[in-house]
């Protein structure tokens, strides 16, 4: 069985990317897990770093 999909939140202005949904307007699509996001990648809203991003439960 694989890992479930996780959601990972900006600290910076709140925005959350959800595995199991990806994110069509950044060209991720659904089911696109977070390590295969590139470490450039930047939150679309604010711009902060990938690395600055946490996992949440929900």
């Amino acid at each position: 069985m694989s890992e479930p999909y996780k959601v990972w939140q900006c600290r910076t202005c709140g925005y959350t990317y959800e595995e199991a949904a990806g994110d069509a307007n950044e060209g991720l699509a659904p089911g696109t897990r977070w390590a295969d996001i590139p470490d450039d990648w930047i939150c679309p809203l604010c711009g902060t770093p990938k690395r600055d991003f946490d996992m949440i439960e929900l």
